[in-house]
This record gives structure tokens, sequence and C-alpha cells, in this order.
């Protein structure tokens, strides 16, 4: 008997993009195909201006392909309406950022019910506190204001936002590019926990640490998909990747635990 096969969450068909500037045009992305499987935890890294971010924002339907085909949960959202890739983002997809884009006017748990609020869903403030449970906060910093938190507990609270409205997908762009190599382990292995319970990760980072404790790693450059999981677009094995994603993500996690043992 043949067993099931993962359902796909993301597929991209030949999408470029391409901004027009007034000094030229800018190719963020260059034909890039690409299959995330539901329930997948990958990393995407390259150097600054290779198409992470661009990538990460098409993912997520906070831009469109200037051509090509971005399906999410097997639906064509390329050719959506503003309104309808708003539809998307608020049912699909929850995003955290490296600025954790909390509203600083709002407590901790006001902020994790802000999504639901749009949404007119009416349990919210229940929901937002076992939110702020699940992410490892007390609801006594829930009566906080992001600037009396520290940055672990911000991100936390970013996460605890993201997953209110129980998205299938979770982007996250640069999610420990503002934490110390402890509070950024304690942010992947939530993370990490989230995915064990079925939920597709997508992880931008500059840190091959962060990138060791995921499954996947897709390294990029000039708007093109260089290697994925160690592996060339061609099929052909890319120089200095040799090493299978088993060691590099057990050599990873043992610097990481050596890093944080000595902080």
């Amino acid at each position: 008997m043949n067993s099931a096969q993962p359902q796909e969450a993301v597929r991209l068909v030949e999408v470029t993009k391409i901004y027009r500037m007034p000094r030229g045009s800018v190719k963020a992305l260059d034909r890039v195909n690409l299959s995330i499987s539901a329930g997948d935890f990958i990393s995407i890294m390259g150097p600054s201006g290779s198409g992470k971010s661009t990538l990460l924002n098409i993912i997520g339907c906070l831009d469109v392909p200037t051509s090509g085909e971005v399906f999410i949960a097997g639906k064509n959202v390329s050719k959506l309406s503003e309104s309808g890739r708003t539809k998307i983002r608020r049912e699909k997809i929850g995003f955290v950022f490296q600025q954790f884009n909390l509203i600083p006017t709002l407590t901790a748990l006001e902020n994790i019910a802000f999504p639901m609020l749009l949404r007119g869903e009416r349990r919210h403030e229940e929901k937002s506190r076992a939110l702020l449970r699940a992410v490892g906060l007390s609801e006594e910093l829930g009566e906080h204001k992001p600037a009396e938190l520290s940055g672990g507990e911000q991100q936390r609270v970013a996460i605890a936002r993201a997953l209110a409205n129980d998205p299938e997908i979770i982007l996250a762009d640069e999610p420990t590019g503002n934490l110390d190599t402890k509070t950024s382990r304690e942010i992947m292995e939530l993370l990490k926990a989230l995915n064990e319970r079925g939920k597709t990760i997508v992880v931008v980072t500059h840190d091959p640490l962060v990138a060791s404790l995921t499954r996947r790693t897709l390294r990029m450059l000039d708007g093109r998909i260089l290697s994925d999981g160690g592996e060339s677009v061609s099929g052909e094995s890319v120089s200095g990747e040799s090493v299978s994603r088993a060691t590099e993500r057990s050599d990873g996690e043992e610097e990481w635990k050596a890093q944080t043992e000595t902080s």
C-alpha cells in the first residue's frame, strides 16, 4: 500500500518579481519554483539582496509576482484582488517579524487579540489568555505594553498574535535577529514545538545556527534558489554542502548549546 503524500501548503511556479525603480528595474525574484509540504519546517538563507524577504512576502500574499503563479493550500492566489489576498492572510497565514511589530499603545493581551477582533471573534479574551500561556508568558505580563517587555517577551507575544487565527502557515522574517543567543534558542524551540503540532513554518535568517534547527534549508542568490537542502536546483551536489542535514543540524545544536551554557 502506498503511503499518503503530504498535502502541499505552498507552491510557486516560475515566479518572477520585478520592481520598477527611477534608475531602472530590479529583478528581486527570477523564475523561482518551490514546493513546501504541509507540516514542513524550512529556513531560507542568503546574502542581503538575494530575494529572501521578497520570497517571504510573495508566499505571505503581502506582494504579488510580476509573472508566474502562487498557490496557497491549493488555491491560486496570484491574481486575487487585495481583499482576496487579505482574506487568505487572515485565514491561512501568521507573521512574525524581526522588529516584533507590536502596537505600542496596546497591552500584550490586546495585541494578541487584535487579529481576532478584525475577524469579529467573540471569545477573543479567553483565547488571548490561552495563547499567552502557550508561549510561556504569565497573565501578569499580558497586562504590560510592549515597551515594558524584554525583546524575548515581545517576540513571544508576536508569535502568540501570529497564532491568533490558528493559521496553517507561519512566516518568520529574522525572528531572532534582535535577540541574544539564549533567547534566540528559546524562540526557535517554540517554533519547533509549533511545527511538531502540524504548523508549516518558513523562517528567513542569516544565522546558520537558526537554520540548523529546521528540517530543510533553501539558499538564495540573485533572486534564485541556489540550493535546496544541500542539493543544487539542477540536482548536483553543491560545493561545501555535502555534509548531511542531520549532521549539520546536530552540529548546530551542539554549538548553540555550548554558547547558551556560557552566556
